[in-house]
């Protein structure tokens, strides 16, 4: 295979490996970079490639021992602050814009393994137990290519996605199986609502959004606030009174499946500037997560440094 028949077929695989490198590592940065890293390594290994399977699983193979060797690198040691399986806790979290998973030729990708809540709760896998779990329940890979894969016996692929399976149910929301795979108008009117609420800086309408168990979370800080009077109280002087931060803009975004928003504020007449970028879970027409992200990522979504 020459140069440039590798790179064509690479290309048509560019998608899904950054998919699944995000999925080992919940970060849209690392992914990008664990991407390349792979076409790399594939590259320089292209003579290995012996056609006994297919050319798409061996750079899944490459991509996952990438990923792999990331995670068990000692300079990007990653470790959970807390138990409890809150998104607070994964700090390197970031959001996966939906406008990269509608690309032409994209790979269609389940809801329920690509959403925020499934990322954050895969984070607490070991980092081998966790590409089980992604190869068999996600990729639906058979447990030998699975083991030959991450080169483990069958009976410890078995034993890791037992354990696997075990840890993500006690991380992942209430209600989960009841939640639809693309966006719904339900969904849709409450994103609505929210941005109308965030511009006219309402916080009764704001409040009427939440759900009383609502959770808002702030990777990469660590923060949580639980229940909507503890985000209420959050969200108050920033909207409110001699403190208020300015004038609000909100632009409706999607990540990871999920409805979200971007947030600008103007202060004294300035031009509109990033603040935060809010994706939100939606359960019963209510508001039940907040996760904010950094206004760094605005650039990750196409959106303008200004307004």
């Amino acid at each position: 295979m020459d140069e440039g028949e590798f790179a064509e077929a690479a290309e048509r695989h560019r998608h899904e490996l950054r998919v699944h490198c995000y999925r080992m590592l919940g970060s849209f940065t690392d992914a990008e970079d664990l991407v390349q890293e792979t076409l790399l390594r594939a590259w320089r290994r292209r003579e290995t490639y012996e056609g006994r399977a297919s050319f798409r699983a061996w750079l899944y193979r490459i991509a996952t021992n990438a990923c792999l060797d990331a995670l068990d690198s000692p300079a990007r040691k990653r470790e959970l602050v807390a138990a409890g399986g809150s998104m607070a806790e994964v700090s390197w979290l970031e959001p996966f814009p939906d406008r990269f998973l509608d690309e032409p030729g994209a790979v269609a990708e389940a809801r329920e393994t690509i959403e925020l809540a499934f990322l954050a709760a895969i984070q607490h896998l070991p980092p081998r137990q966790r590409a089980v779990l992604i190869m068999r329940d996600v990729l639906g890979w058979p447990a030998p290519e699975t083991a030959e894969t991450l080169d483990m016996s069958v009976p410890s692929v078995k034993s890791a996605l037992q354990r696997g399976r075990a840890t993500m149910r006690s991380h992942l929301p209430e209600k989960r199986s009841e939640w639809g795979g693309r966006a719904s108008a339900e969904e849709r009117e409450v994103l609505r609502r929210y941005v109308e609420a965030n511009e006219r800086s309402d916080l009764g309408a704001l409040k009427e959004l939440l759900r009383e168990d609502a959770r808002q979370t702030m990777p990469p800080h660590g923060l949580l606030f639980d229940g909507r009077a503890a985000i209420l109280e959050l969200w108050a002087p920033v909207v409110e009174g001699d403190a208020a931060w300015g004038e609000w803009r909100s632009v409706e975004v999607w990540a990871n499946r999920q409805p979200a928003v971007a947030n600008y504020v103007r202060r004294d007449g300035a031009s509109f500037t990033p603040v935060n970028i809010d994706v939100l879970r939606v359960v019963d027409g209510a508001v039940a997560e907040i996760t904010t992200f950094d206004p760094h990522l605005f650039a990750l979504f196409g959106l303008p440094g200004k307004l």
